[in-house]
């Protein structure tokens, strides 16, 4: 596996290696001893999947004080645009962004550390996403910033009218009135 830090400290792309034939191809997909060598420790204890059409944008999504979480992310069938802010108010990067895109065919994966806000958009024509956490989901714990802040200034690549929401995420705060994490 390729380990390649980001521009924000703590966040990861991880680049499988991948052995191709004509039946089809392996990949070790996570393996904990090397994910410790070059990222840490993290005691991941579930595993979520979703399937969404284009232009469905999930985020930007995070879970505030215990239940904060660390997510490891990938696509196993289509194509995102996946990205992390750092909402760490007394982080040198905080209001930053990372966007990386992830595919079934890059077979990339994205580590996005506690105290980072989650999203990502879908520009196939459906996508599988599935990801691995460190905490339970906590409703009450819940947050949220809005897709579209210009304070952050995500360029998502799909045009705004083709953007699908949840009611939820039409309605987050800008990161200006979001909770963040100290």
């Amino acid at each position: 596996m390729n380990f390649i830090e980001q521009s924000i400290p703590g966040v990861w792309v991880i680049e499988p290696k991948v052995f191709c034939d004509s039946r089809g191809y392996f990949m070790e997909a996570f393996k904990q001893s090397e994910f410790e060598k070059y990222v840490g420790h993290v005691d991941f204890i579930q595993d979520n999947e979703s399937k969404s059409s284009y232009g469905v944008l999930r985020g930007l999504h995070y879970q505030k004080g215990e239940f904060a979480q660390a997510k490891l992310v990938r696509v196993i069938k289509g194509e995102v645009l996946d990205v992390a802010i750092d909402i760490r108010k007394s982080s040198p990067t905080f209001g930053k962004h990372v966007a990386v895109k992830l595919s079934e065919d890059n077979k990339r994966q994205l580590f996005i550390p506690r105290g980072f806000a989650h999203g990502f958009v879908v520009l196939s024509k459906e996508a599988i996403f599935t990801y691995k956490v460190d905490n339970v989901y906590a409703p009450q714990s819940e947050a949220g910033i809005i897709y579209n802040d210009p304070q952050i200034g995500i360029e998502w690549g799909v045009p705004a009218a083709d953007i699908l929401l949840s009611e939820k995420d039409k309605i987050s705060p800008m990161l200006k009135d979001a909770v963040v994490f100290e």
